[in-house]
């Protein structure tokens, strides 16, 4: 059986790139070969190197206005390449040379709390505001549109009225730390 390879695109602390990276450690048939990251001082490079992962900086440039980090991923060759907690938008030639091939994890139920600036306390703040009584994550495929591609799993979990933001985001955290390497272990197989 061939390995099959994935990418990881993080910005932030990447607890979710350490969740999948554990999730795959004992398994031979998916490898996380590296995780890309636009932040140099996010935390998820401090993970990588904890974990033995190659991790990579790039700048806006590198991303949006060359192919520097398409050509990385193409000599990469992920079969799978996973936004976990990354907040840039895809440029539309990294999506065209890996057709199908991005998801993103979005923690709300899209298509509510989706689009431009709706990502991480953003989320859950608006969720507590408008007094949702649940909420959740949504695993989606990536297109040109900021949380509008085709939706591959959801789970929910209840918001009580004395749930804080953070009590909120506490929630969708644990679903995704729970959904999300299963998902990708699906879609791989």
């Amino acid at each position: 059986m061939n390995t099959k390879r994935i990418v990881l695109f993080a910005s932030g602390s990447g607890s979710n790139v350490e969740n999948i990276v554990n999730y795959f450690s004992d398994k031979t048939h998916v490898t996380v070969t590296a995780v890309l990251t636009n932040k140099r001082d996010a935390k998820v490079l401090d993970r990588c190197n904890r974990l033995n992962i190659s991790g990579l900086f790039f700048n806006k440039h590198a991303f949006a206005k060359s192919d520097c980090v398409l050509n990385i991923l193409k000599t990469l060759n992920p079969d799978l390449i996973v936004l976990a907690g990354f907040l840039w938008k895809i440029p539309n030639s990294i999506i065209e040379a890996f057709p199908d091939k991005i998801i993103n994890i979005h923690p709300a139920l899209l298509p509510k709390y989706g689009g431009k600036g709706m990502y991480g306390m953003n989320v859950h703040q608006a969720v507590k505001v408008n007094n949702e009584t649940e909420t959740g994550i949504t695993i989606h495929m990536v297109n040109s549109n900021y949380d509008e591609g085709a939706i591959i799993h959801q789970a929910r979990t209840p918001v009580l009225p004395t749930d804080s933001a953070e009590d909120i985001a506490n929630k969708v955290h644990q679903l995704e730390y729970e959904h999300f390497p299963k998902v990708i272990d699906k879609l791989l197989s």
